[in-house]
């Protein structure tokens, strides 16, 4: 019996496994930001989404957002560490969101999942370049006199 438990186990890692594979999830995104605060509660960040102050050290869903937040008080000052999915993907006809994506889940199984055809990779924008229409835009400003 024992056995049995085993190899269904070890096939059901597998399949999930080989299943992951058609299926691409993004990265996960990371930034501090100052954190929001209310004066009548000095020492806590401020929540919006739950409108709820938060000790330092503690984390909060995004909801409805997919992403989680974390209070950090660094240096004496509060700061708020975003986790989220990051941008969307390029647009690509060879790929479509997966009906695995469970929007309500909890971060970070909320991000979306994408389903390509074989051999297609999805592309994502370029977050440390300007974007295209901006440098468009002054490359075709004219000088001022």
């Amino acid at each position: 019996m024992k056995f049995l438990v085993v190899v269904l186990s070890v096939s059901l890692t597998l399949a999930l496994a080989t299943d992951d594979k058609a299926a691409e999830r993004p990265k996960t995104f990371r930034r501090l930001i100052p954190a929001d605060t209310l004066r009548d509660f000095p020492g806590l960040c401020f929540a919006s989404t739950r409108c709820a102050t938060i000790e330092p050290g503690k984390s909060w869903e995004l909801a409805p957002f997919c992403g989680r937040s974390t209070c950090v008080l660094e240096e004496g000052r509060l700061l708020e560490l975003v986790e989220d999915c990051g941008p969307l993907p390029k647009p690509n006809p060879k790929c479509k969101l997966s009906e695995k994506t469970n929007k309500t889940a909890e971060f970070p199984t909320c991000c979306p999942i994408f389903e390509c055809e074989e051999g297609v990779k999805l592309e994502y924008p370029d977050l440390a370049a300007p974007p295209a229409e901006a440098a468009a835009d002054k490359s075709t400003e004219k000088p001022k006199a």
